[in-house]
């Protein structure tokens, strides 16, 4: 299938839009209402993070840094999240992206930052211990 958005139909963006959310968030999306998801899946996902020249890693990296120079943990929590299921970042990467970006974003961002990755990779640990355990515990 082309990438060119003037070579496919509306519903073949809109797919691979979606795809492409999925394959970001490493979750299953589905279509949704509104002119806001049509724009993001239309366009953010199915033009920009699909573009060539940068992998999802690199945009998500990116992405963490814009997130954590304007203050938008909520956000990066949910990209953190995804970086570590989608194995594209480990736990001490998480952790040296934090601290690198101290020098850069500030102090107090980049340790906010530390701490919500600390909460993520909790959360994966937690999740990775219950998938581990025998059924019947």
């Amino acid at each position: 299938m082309s990438t060119d958005p003037t070579d496919e139909s509306a519903q073949e963006r809109r797919k691979r839009g979606l795809e492409k959310m999925s394959e970001v968030y490493g979750w299953e999306f589905s279509d949704g209402p509104g002119e806001h998801f049509a724009v993001t899946a239309d366009h953010l996902f199915a033009d920009i993070w699909s573009r060539p020249g940068l992998s999802v890693r690199d945009r998500r990296l990116l992405l963490i840094g814009a997130l954590t120079a304007q203050g938008l943990f909520d956000v990066a929590e949910i990209q953190l999240g995804s970086a570590l299921r989608n194995e594209e970042l480990t736990a001490d990467q998480l952790r040296e992206i934090a601290l690198f970006l101290c020098h850069y974003v500030g102090w107090p961002a980049g340790t906010t930052l530390d701490s919500v990755a600390g909460k993520v990779i909790g959360q994966q640990e937690k999740a990775e211990r219950k998938k581990s355990r025998p059924a019947d515990e």
